[in-house]
């Protein structure tokens, strides 16, 4: 890697085609249905709750660890599809596919049923992304993928805006099963005009210089490379290793806030679907566009002197973010907190455009797409998968610790009340109905409260992340490693996920419920190939000491 600006800009430039924009415009806004399907849940958890019974800890399994399973392994399989076959044909199908299942929400009665129309919503999300960032990559010239890919990712802040006004304006005059009907069928003929507008490129058209011909370009992309050799250039090179976990961690606590600021600010400041569809709307729009954008500019700028702001830009963000979502989680009333939340909306978003930018230059054509799915393997098994998960655990256990506390009552009775409908709630004695309500309350404010300490671990992993970068500039490329930081972050992980399992409920416990099993069993995964990876960096080691 060199710091050095990329050969043949100016003629690359020359070369971007109005055309190009237009492919630009119509991915971003296949994007923006992404997460609208994505935000659209988040901003109805509490009337889905009020109907039907469910936890804030089954709330947060669908919208975090089941989404993010199937959402993560079946990108993998597109990335690897998508390298070798049309990329727009499977944009296509994924963006038809998670529609449809938006849709099928609507006429959920039950939690399997709507569990399973979200897995469904995943698997075609899994399909939304990748191809995206690999065909913008070849309409667009190295020098300009940080920006393009930030006007893309801007389908982010206008999905999530579009899904809480959507959504809850739509939920406010006709209910939420028709909110999630109409944007279903909405999304569809989206995904049918984008089949209709946007032609396949060739890949590497964009990736000539003065050194390397657009023959060539294209001769580099048009080989194929595995699965495993693309995963390997993660697991091996610390500079795309850190940027993966970086990713993830920033991206921890930013699923967290869009999953539950809505929910958090209905249920204890007395926030309306009105004021929702409205002021949190506008704040979303406003503060991750205007992030989306800058991010994308400033590292465009900064990277032109050095590539270590690849992770800077990011990295600053993120510490700045930790205070204000401190004190949006303590704000007195709705209107404080959203000026309060307007800050860190704006900046954790950052992290993305530049690690999108970093992983596109840094690898090989034939490779984008791939490397674009195990960056969002990576990126939301930690944040999609853990952050609300996390959070929605953490605040059904204190909602029922609390019941318990004010009633003196059993665990099982408390647990009973939990499960209430707000209809339900509603035939109960009113003292009984104000302690739940209060527990709850207090159970999501703590929970939000706890998520303040992993802005330092994704500040952490971006600061190696910028060493990394340091690292190849200083060494004219890639520097590898053999994959063993990422055998000591496995096994970290490993450890850390177990203990803190094991302080919530025996590891017993877990095992009788199927979704606690399935993470034991990853957490088990995770800490097994962790030792593999370890061993094998020593033994390499050893070897060279002794050649």
């Amino acid at each position: 890697m060199s710091d050095a600006a990329t050969p043949g800009a100016t003629s690359a430039s020359e070369r971007t085609k109005p055309y190009a924009w237009l492919v630009l415009f119509m991915l971003a806004f296949i994007y923006i249905f992404n997460f609208l399907d994505r935000q659209l849940m988040s901003v109805l958890i509490q009337p889905i709750k009020a109907d039907l019974g469910f936890t804030d800890e089954q709330m947060g399994y669908m919208t975090g660890f089941w989404f993010a399973l199937f959402y993560t392994g079946f990108g993998v399989i597109v990335g690897f599809l998508a390298d070798r076959t049309s990329r727009r044909n499977i944009l296509f199908a994924g963006a038809f596919l998670w529609s449809i299942f938006t849709a099928l929400c609507g006429f959920a009665k039950d939690y399997p049923t709507m569990l399973v129309s979200r897995i469904g919503v995943g698997v075609g999300e899994a399909a939304g992304a990748p191809p995206s960032y690999s065909i913008i990559s070849d309409y667009f010239p190295p020098h300009r993928r940080a920006q393009a890919l930030a006007l893309f990712s801007l389908g982010v802040p206008f999905g999530q805006a579009a899904g809480v006004a959507f959504g809850a304006k739509i939920d406010g005059i006709w209910g939420w099963e028709t909110a999630f009907i109409s944007i279903g069928i909405a999304g569809a003929v989206a995904a049918v005009l984008m089949l209709l507008i946007v032609r396949e490129p060739k890949r590497g058209a964009m990736d000539h210089s003065a050194t390397v011909t657009r023959e060539q370009a294209e001769a580099t992309a048009a080989e194929k490379s595995g699965f495993f050799e693309t995963f390997w250039e993660f697991i091996n090179r610390p500079a795309l290793l850190w940027a993966a976990l970086g990713c993830g961690f920033s991206a921890f606590v930013g699923y967290v806030a869009l999953t539950w600021n809505a929910a958090f600010m209905q249920r204890t400041m007395a926030l309306s679907s009105d004021d929702t569809a409205l002021w949190y709307a506008s704040m979303l729009l406003v503060s991750m566009g205007l992030g989306t954008w800058v991010s994308g500019a400033l590292t465009d700028f900064l990277a032109k002197r050095s590539k270590v702001w690849y992770a800077l830009v990011p990295g600053i963000a993120m510490g700045l973010s930790a205070p204000f979502w401190y004190f949006f989680v303590m704000a007195p009333n709705w209107q404080t907190a959203l000026v309060i939340l307007s800050a860190p909306t704006f900046l954790t978003i950052m992290y993305l455009a530049p690690a999108l930018a970093l992983i596109q230059n840094s690898v090989k054509p034939s490779q984008r797409t791939m490397a674009g799915a195990i960056l969002l393997m990576v990126l939301n098994m930690i944040g999609l998968g853990g952050g609300p998960t996390l959070a929605g655990a953490m605040s059904s256990n204190i909602t029922l610790a609390g019941i318990v506390e004010r009633l003196g009552i059993s665990a099982t009775e408390a647990g009973a009340l939990a499960k209430m409908t707000a209809a339900q709630l509603k035939e109960q004695p009113a003292e009984i109905a104000a302690a739940v309500s209060a527990a709850s309350n207090h159970g999501l404010q703590t929970a939000l409260l706890w998520i303040t300490p992993f802005y330092a671990v994704a500040v952490f992993f971006i600061l190696l992340e910028a060493f990394a970068i340091h690292r190849e500039v200083k060494a004219g490329g890639p520097v590898r490693d053999g994959g063993a930081r990422l055998g000591i972050v496995l096994l970290a992980m490993g450890v850390a996920g177990f203990t803190a399992m094991y302080l919530m409920k025996p590891l017993g416990v877990w095992f009788a419920d199927w979704m606690g099993a399935t993470q034991i069993v990853l957490l088990a995964l995770a800490t097994g190939f962790g030792l593999l990876l370890c061993f094998k960096a020593l033994g390499r080691r050893n070897a060279a000491a002794t050649a």
